[in-house]
């Protein structure tokens, strides 16, 4: 069974204006999926069609295997949510709070067990949540999403407001959870986060998935593998370094060249072409195209693009 599981589903507001188009993808069971986008290019719009608090124009939606607009209840069971935007009650404390998103699931989730998890010891816990700061907030709104060892998290935003300390925690849980045989979509602008935790992405542009895969595919597709940069004590005349199979590009600045690789095996061909011709390399360093770089290729229109493909 599939977590999640669209097909053309779409929002449109008007006669030509679309927050999601004709948008089908599959979310396997187990899997820390990245969902990634411009602000504005549906992706929240697309969360809530699948909780249905918004209903699409045309296509459909399943989580879990229930059909997002006629058992939604069913599904809000076995969901937890952290959305971007949440409210919180001021004058409730943060125990309150999880005893409050226990009673709804039905539950006999520990709630000081769940604070402690998210990292909120037991003075927190007993203090209104209107005194508790940005990242506190965060951390109390995600241990009301773990309530119920939800089969599928949805974090929306969820490193919002938190500290490096903050950050790593939301990783750590994330994987626990994955470990423990539950799914996580996962939406955040802060894409090394991302990159540490999923093991796929799809990317959202103006409504349309542009892109699904795991990063590595994606630079495959881009062919924007890695990239070796050599110093060497003298640049040889004839390197022939572009005849190579795997090469992309080849950039000399000084002593320093740098060779764009689809392949990551041909940065040992590199390195042994400069050798034959007598090169001696005095350094070298390896870099992989960030996930940054990939978002920016498939959301930043067609010049991004052609820029890649003329480095090729």
């Amino acid at each position: 069974m599939t977590a999640i599981e669209t097909d053309g589903l779409t929002k449109r507001y008007g006669d030509d204006v679309f927050a999601v188009n004709e948008l089908s993808l599959t979310v396997a069971e187990g899997e820390v999926f990245g969902f990634l986008g411009p602000n504005g290019s549906g992706k929240s719009t697309t969360i809530d069609m699948l909780l249905d608090y918004v209903r699409p124009t045309a296509g459909s939606a399943s989580v879990l295997g229930y059909d997002a607009q006629t058992e939604a209840e069913e599904i809000h069971q076995r969901v937890g949510i952290l959305p971007d935007g949440y409210s919180l009650y001021d004058r409730l404390t943060g125990r309150k709070h999880v005893d409050f998103a226990i009673s709804l699931k039905r539950t006999d989730d520990d709630p000081d067990a769940i604070l402690r998890r998210v990292g909120l010891d037991a003075d927190a816990a007993s203090r209104p949540a209107g005194t508790y700061s940005k990242g506190m907030r965060q951390r109390l709104a995600l241990g009301m999403a773990l309530v119920g060892d939800p089969d599928l998290l949805i974090l929306d935003e969820p490193s919002s407001g938190l500290d490096p300390d903050g950050i790593r925690d939301i990783r750590e849980l994330t994987l626990e959870h994955a470990r423990n045989g539950g799914t996580v979509f996962f939406s955040s602008h802060i894409l090394s986060q991302v990159e540490a935790v999923c093991d796929r992405v799809g990317i959202l542009n103006r409504g349309r998935l542009v892109a699904v895969d795991t990063i590595d595919g994606l630079r495959d597709s881009l062919g924007t593998g890695a990239t070796i940069t050599v110093t060497v004590d003298e640049v040889p005349a004839e390197h022939r370094l572009a005849d190579l199979a795997g090469v992309s590009g080849v950039l000399v600045d000084g002593d320093e060249m740098e060779v764009t690789c689809t392949d990551p095996a041909t940065k040992l061909a590199v390195l042994d072409r400069l050798r034959e011709t007598g090169t001696r390399i005095l350094d070298f360093d390896t870099n992989k195209s960030s996930l940054e770089d990939l978002f920016s290729a498939y959301t930043h229109g067609d010049d991004t693009r052609r820029a890649i493909e003329a480095q090729r």
